[in-house]
């Protein structure tokens, strides 16, 4: 986990990433009154609720091949698919990466911001995958490609911050390594996983590795860019200019 001390946004009326823990619980709400969870007695059971999970996948998840029609409902199924998942795991996994790394994310953006960068980020992350997979009749869903825009952003925002990690190949123990190494690995796992991959669309790794490049050069240049511009403009004083310290993204 990080270390995280808490931000004041909304200019000091509100504290903590309020926008990330209502994003969480907005997925956890729709997940529980789906018929994917199992918990609403309205879906029935047997046959009807595995009936009523299908319709429910196909209406509000992303269809490739019905994305590139460009029909009205098709073309808002990348906003819904983020608040549809697939199971109790699905959506327990993407919770817990936005709830480490999208506070801190949220705290250098501001509630807003972030709010529409995970919302337009998660959308050119599945609609990349659905322009990759353009013939494809299988359902995408999940908010994975947004909370992989979030990895992005917090690896520029963040390099040096440490969180702890679990490997199943290190016996599982807690580590605690800096955020960039975690991130990085994470980042070769998905590109590695896309090159080994059988044939049909299957995990949407591509979404995972179009949603973090997304973050990450949004990231740069929101905060990069926009200090080496100021940086380069001519500052006139009219006495001796004070020291600055250095800016850090």
């Amino acid at each position: 986990m990080i270390k995280w001390r808490g931000a004041e946004i909304l200019r000091g009326a509100v504290r903590g990433p309020t926008m990330t823990y209502g994003l969480i619980a907005a997925c956890c709400l729709l997940f529980m009154v789906s018929p994917v969870s199992g918990l609403n007695p309205a879906y029935g059971t047997g046959d009807a609720i595995l009936s009523a999970q299908s319709d429910y996948f196909a209406r509000w998840g992303v269809i490739p091949a019905e994305l590139m029609t460009g029909r009205p409902h098709a073309l808002l199924t990348p906003l819904t698919a983020l608040f549809v998942h697939g199971g109790w795991l699905h959506l327990l996994g993407n919770m817990l990466f936005l709830y480490v790394f999208g506070a801190m994310t949220e705290e250098r953006l501001g509630w807003a911001e972030f709010a529409l960068f995970y919302l337009v980020a998660g959308y050119v992350a599945l609609l990349g995958y659905a322009v990759a997979n353009a013939g494809s009749d299988q359902t995408l869903v999940g908010a994975s490609g947004a909370i992989s825009a979030v990895l992005g952003a917090f690896l520029y925002l963040f390099p040096r911050a440490r969180v702890t990690s679990v490997f199943p190949f290190l016996l599982f123990l807690p580590l605690r390594f800096p955020a960039w190494i975690v991130l990085v690995f994470w980042f070769a796992l998905q590109w590695l996983a896309i090159r080994s991959a059988s044939a049909g669309p299957g995990v949407a790794y591509l979404a995972h590795l179009v949603g973090f490049g997304v973050g990450f050069l949004y990231a740069w240049a929101r905060f990069g860019g926009a200090d080496r511009v100021k940086r380069r403009k001519p500052v006139k004083t009219a006495g001796p200019a004070a020291t600055e310290g250095e800016s850090q993204p």
